[in-house]
């Protein structure tokens, strides 16, 4: 005779709770206190009880098509070091949006704070969250750095906390961002296409390295298809450029490349003061499209999908009660798309170019 299947009556009975309080402590829901949760595992497992994967699928289907309401608080953690960033900052209200918009999908409010607020440190900010009962964070505006201060070390210990946009270092935390590697090999193989044949990057070293070098990394990958006398060096002087532009018309004068790919509208200047035009003589292709250059062709990094897929792996970090730095940091990365625009040669004059 075939064994009868263990329930979640079974075990709320054996338990002596309900069968929603069994059905959140199974999930490691947080509004069921962690002994009861644990204890109630302790049954389910000596019970044998196994989850019917069907149901869970449809209950999946059925959270996805009618969200939840209201339930707790989630904490979006300001990172910038300008306060007002949500906001004000080229890129950073992008992912602000996505944050937003997924935390009310998934039924959470968020509260929110400023990682440089001098009256704050990581226990004075864990106690305020506490108190709130917020147990997840998620960090948002990191752009110039991708080490978090050591004074908020208790704080990433006590909750459930994904970065978006870097990797962070010392403690590395699960983080989202875009595949800046693919992101830039797609760029190429898009500038490839439009017949172009000596692409350059020109992004400032300090980036580079804050993104662990991905950025060189995919276009080192997309240049092998060159020819090697084809393959220019990047310009990493950035920051020193923009107080004396010799460094950079020196560099464009020797390597002489036909395209170019940046995060720097600026740079669209720096080329038109040496006397060459975009496009005509030269392409300039934004790696990071925003709201001021609309009119460049470039990569859409779609930084707002990266702020929902940090709110989603947050949730799932905590419906499966994953509190503080983890020892196999998870990473989420989305993909750019290309995006054209009047910053690089027009399709019928790339195709004449090719047939040369």
């Amino acid at each position: 005779m075939e064994p009868q299947r263990v329930t979640m009556g079974t075990i709320a009975e054996r338990a002596g709770v309900s069968k929603n309080t069994v059905s959140l402590a199974l999930r490691h829901d947080p509004q069921i206190p962690l002994e009861t949760r644990r204890r109630i595992e302790r049954i389910a497992k000596a019970l044998g009880y196994a989850k019917n994967p069907v149901v869970a699928q449809l209950m999946t289907e059925l959270r996805k098509a009618h969200p939840a309401g209201y339930r707790r608080t989630l904490a979006l953690l300001n990172a910038n070091q300008d306060a007002k960033a949500f906001s004000a900052h080229p890129t950073v209200p992008a992912y602000v949006d996505g944050c937003r918009r997924r935390a009310a999908f998934h039924g959470y409010k968020l509260d929110e704070f400023w990682l440089h607020d001098p009256k704050l440190n990581g226990d004075r900010l864990a106690r305020v969250l506490r108190a709130r009962g917020i147990r997840g964070v998620v960090v948002v505006g990191l752009m110039k750095e991708n080490r978090l201060p050591e004074r908020f070390s208790t704080l990433w210990a006590q909750h459930a906390c994904v970065v978006t946009g870097v990797r962070t270092h010392h403690p590395t935390l699960p983080f989202c961002c875009v595949d800046h590697h693919a992101l830039v090999l797609e760029a190429v193989e898009q500038a490839l296409e439009l017949g172009y044949r000596r692409p350059a990057l020109i992004v400032d070293e300090h980036i580079d390295q804050l993104v662990d070098g991905r950025f060189s990394s995919g276009m080192w990958t997309g240049q092998q298809r060159l020819p090697a006398e084809n393959r220019i060096p990047g310009f990493h002087a950035v920051e020193a450029a923009r107080t004396d532009q010799a460094a950079f018309s020196s560099w464009l004068r020797r390597y002489k490349p036909d395209v170019l790919f940046t995060l720097y509208n600026f740079v669209r200047t720096w080329v038109e003061a040496t006397d060459l035009q975009v496009p005509r003589d030269i392409g300039v292709i934004q790696l990071e499209l925003r709201r001021d250059n609309e009119d460049w062709a470039g990569m859409d990094q779609h930084n707002d999908l990266t702020g929902e897929a940090a709110m989603d792996m947050l949730v799932g970090m905590l419906h499966n009660n994953e509190i503080g730095v983890p020892t196999y940091p998870r990473a989420t990365l989305i993909s750019g798309s290309w995006v054209s625009g009047k910053t690089v040669r027009a399709q019928s004059a790339a195709n004449s170019k090719k047939a040369e």
